[in-house]
């Protein structure tokens, strides 16, 4: 399908959909969903194919959903990236370190209709200092130094404290308690993840990645379910 008819807007399929959840999110049915699909097997859908969604649902919500989506799976993807030109002394290592330090600032610019300039501002500093202390933990780890290793591991979960009680903070429907869990989860695979690599073991990598890929989304719609209740009045 090429483009949607009038009345309907165009969904990207992304990991860990389901029309379910997109019919949730989108506060439409998978009746609905399939009744403007004509000619798309809904039971085989792939990740970027595109579909069409009905009117219905809140237009703000959905480009607040898909973009929060594409930060955290922008924020996934550059650190895998950033690990590997580190691990393998790859040319371009600070050209993608930059690009991921960038999606900090990506999420402070996300965060400033709802919250203002400080408070996005603060959110950036907490997670570009998440960003750094993790190259630091590779490059150690890379080097044999166990020293260096434990202390960036001990300052990353810290730095996860910070930032799951700073969302906390801001948006009484995000539990610091739940942020927290979410972000030991996320630093303990992408731990292995780059232990995977520095061992070669590159089978176990991509599994491992898939699912920080999955929980990336999940944190995703966390912080976007949290904005939506908070701010009502944007989503109709």
């Amino acid at each position: 399908m090429n483009s949607c008819p009038t009345g309907t807007y165009p969904y990207k399929i992304q990991s860990g959909d389901s029309l379910w959840l997109i019919a949730q999110r989108y506060h439409t049915t998978i009746q609905e969903i399939a009744a403007v699909n004509s000619g798309i097997d809904m039971n085989n859908l792939y990740i970027g194919q595109i579909i069409c969604i009905p009117e219905g649902y809140d237009t703000y919500l959905m480009i607040l959903s898909n973009h929060m989506r594409l930060l955290w799976e922008q924020h996934v993807y550059w650190t895998r990236l950033v690990i590997l030109s580190m691990v393998f002394g790859l040319p371009d290592t600070e050209l993608v370190t930059n690009r991921l330090l960038r999606n900090a600032k990506d999420f402070e610019a996300a965060l400033i209709p709802f919250y203002g300039e400080a408070v996005a501002a603060k959110f950036a500093e907490l997670f570009t200092s998440h960003l750094t202390i993790a190259a630091e933990l590779v490059q150690a780890a890379k080097d044999n130094n166990s020293t260096a290793a434990a202390d960036a591991e001990m300052r990353w979960y810290a730095n996860a404290d910070q930032i799951a009680a700073f969302l906390g903070s801001i948006n009484p429907y995000w539990s610091d308690e739940e942020w927290q869990s979410m972000l030991y989860d996320h630093l303990a695979m992408t731990k292995e993840e780059a232990v995977y690599l520095l061992t070669k073991n590159y089978e176990d990598s991509i599994a491992v990645f898939e699912n920080i890929e999955q929980e990336a989304l999940d944190m995703a719609d966390m912080m976007t379910q949290g904005i939506v209740r908070q701010f009502p009045q944007y989503f109709g």
